[in-house]
């Protein structure tokens, strides 16, 4: 999220000119006044995407937009609760699935759909150089016998795993997880300081060609960018064992995959009714995997953080995004890059 913030008053500017010129007569327009505020979440792809859409609605559409910080966690509590912000473009539910459809049934929130066409793995993985090193690593029960592998070099008796930031959902799962298989006395959960942070341990590890156990998902650069194995988690989902896991207070958490990933684009309410084409272009908007893979990977190549990425992909992918909007809108957007 460091550097959003400098955005935000280029946005209210652009928000305030959006209602000197409307859109004309006859073209396909926003449908409201109200201020659709975006959550720009701490990973790269969701940054992006915010960033296309902020893009789209205020240029394309006419719309008056913000961008917020956000993340898994307190974007989901904000939205099933008070229905704000209006819209999350990459908004992972399969954490808390049970508490989104609640929320959903009462008209709190809805969901667009999928963020991306196709799956993506989440789960615990290591290289491939490593995995053809030691063929009898291939679960994470092996992980046990492969300390030394992974020592920490402040205490060689204990591996390191690479989670994620503590304040990220999966960090909790991870760490309960641990727990589950009895690995929390023999490895140490490594947490980056943020989101933006990530990926270096991985990354100076992958490029060094050393071993490394470490939490991913996908889309993320990482995974386009590399060969990794994703470890078997040597029992299958299950949604109440799940539940527990991503629990802070799980008192006995026990073996289970991952749940199926699961990232919408969330929206409030009162979106779909009050602007209905642009509903109809987040209904249509879906990244392909390797959509996603080129812009990450584009995106780290070229130091470029998330509004400039977007703006990469809008100038240099017209076939892709102008099949999701109308005719007058992509003119305007396509006009304003």
């Amino acid at each position: 999220m460091v550097g959003f913030m400098r955005h935000f008053s280029a946005v209210g500017v652009l928000a305030v000119l959006g209602f000197l010129f409307p859109t004309a007569a006859g073209a396909t327009g926003c449908g409201t006044q109200k201020a659709i505020d975006i959550a720009v979440m701490g990973w790269s792809s969701a940054a992006i995407l915010a960033h296309i859409d902020a893009v789209v609605l205020e240029k394309g559409f006419g719309c008056s937009i913000a961008l917020i910080p956000g993340d898994t966690l307190p974007t989901f509590a904000t939205m099933t609760t008070r229905g704000i912000p209006a819209l999350a473009p990459e908004l992972w539910i399969n954490l808390r699935e049970k508490d989104w459809r609640r929320a959903e049934a009462t008209g709190r929130v809805a969901d667009l759909g999928s963020t991306f066409a196709g799956g993506f793995a989440e789960g615990w993985f290591i290289p491939a150089y490593t995995a053809e090193a030691y063929p009898d690593l291939k679960t994470v029960r092996d992980l046990a016998d492969h300390v030394a592998l992974f020592a920490d070099s402040s205490d060689p008796t204990q591996g390191r795993f690479y989670s994620c930031p503590n304040n990220w959902a999966c960090d909790t799962a991870n760490a309960n997880l641990l727990r589950a298989y009895g690995l929390d006395t023999k490895f140490r959960l490594i947490r980056p300081r943020s989101g933006s942070v990530f990926t270096k341990p991985m990354e100076a590890a992958l490029k060094a060609k050393k071993p490394i156990v470490f939490y991913n998902w996908g889309p993320t650069a990482l995974m386009f960018r590399y060969d990794l194995v994703r470890l078997d988690m040597d029992a299958p989902y299950d949604p109440d064992r799940f539940a527990c896991i991503t629990a802070q207070t799980c008192a006995d958490p026990q073996p289970t995959d991952f749940s199926p990933p699961q990232s919408i684009k969330a929206v409030a309410g009162w979106l779909p009714h009050a602007a209905p084409d642009v509903a109809g272009f987040l209904k249509t908007m879906t990244m392909t995997e390797k959509t996603i893979g080129d812009l990450l990977v584009w995106s780290e190549d070229n130091h470029a953080g998330p509004r400039a990425t977007a703006r990469h992909f809008l100038r240099t992918a017209p076939e892709i995004w102008t099949a999701w909007v109308p005719a007058d809108v992509a003119e305007r957007v396509m006009a304003a890059l």
